[in-house]
């Protein structure tokens, strides 16, 4: 797998796990060094299992063409091939899946069978920029989703090719990346930016507690110029106390 550092302690994830996608969006932004635009899905994305809650992991990557029957004389071995890539790639791992036949949806790979296989080789979801089946039995197995639909087909479901760059819901992805996700849509991690994440969306997530969000409740026998006032400061504050991170120098841990 690819990374451009240490993987994280298997802890700090389950804390990650701990926090909805846009708090970790959050965090991120405030010292990430790559475009805003470039590491989050631009394009909607469906959570098929909300009551999951968040996954985080690794990415490892495939992408298939379910409407297309010729991959599957091309390379009999393929899936054979590609399990021992995903057996091959330490946990979590999330499984990333670029469908070639999009904007259709003849069919998918994922359903029942493949998410137990997958959750069996340490991996606890797929993100789908196409379809997925077997909606219950997949949760059932413990295994979260995001997708585009559902569909009742798995056609010519065949790995093209796998431990690559994807493009999914507008959004590259490579494989090593950790990517965290729920109903709200995913994240991808850049390279290297990894180890300041925790600290970083714990840090905005109390920063909005402490200051903006108490300042739009604490209003009862307020006029609405002290209602304004009060907003003001703690928007000022919220600022002052991102600068004293000294966020985007580096400088966070």
């Amino acid at each position: 797998m690819k990374t451009n550092g240490p993987s994280l302690p298997h802890g700090t994830l389950i804390e990650l796990r701990r926090w909805n996608t846009p708090t970790i969006y959050n965090g991120l932004e405030t010292y990430s060094q790559a475009d805003r635009r470039s590491y989050v899905n631009l394009e909607e994305v469906h959570d098929f299992m909300p009551q999951m809650g968040p996954m985080v992991g690794y990415a490892i990557t495939m992408v298939l063409q379910p409407g297309n029957p010729e991959h599957v004389q091309r390379n009999p071995d393929a899936w054979q091939q590609y399990r021992s890539y995903v057996a091959g790639v330490p946990g979590p791992k999330i499984v990333v899946v670029q469908d070639l036949d999009k904007p259709l949806t003849y069919g998918t790979g994922w359903g029942e069978v493949i998410s137990n296989l997958h959750r069996a080789l340490g991996c606890v979801g797929v993100i789908v920029d196409g379809a997925i089946r077997d909606l219950d039995e997949m949760c059932y197995a413990g295994f979260k989703a995001l997708a585009r639909r559902l569909c009742v087909s798995h056609c010519h479901a065949w790995p093209v090719r796998w431990g690559c760059e994807v493009e999914v819901f507008g959004t590259t992805v490579k494989p090593g990346q950790l990517v965290h996700a729920d109903k709200h849509g995913f994240v991808a991690v850049p390279f290297g930016e990894e180890q300041n994440l925790l600290e970083a969306a714990r840090f905005m997530d109390t920063n909005e507690c402490m200051t903006m969000i108490p300042s739009a409740r604490a209003t009862a026998g307020r006029t609405t110029a002290e209602i304004t006032a009060q907003i003001d400061e703690a928007w000022r504050q919220f600022g002052r106390n991102v600068a004293k991170k000294s966020i985007g120098k580096g400088e966070w841990g």
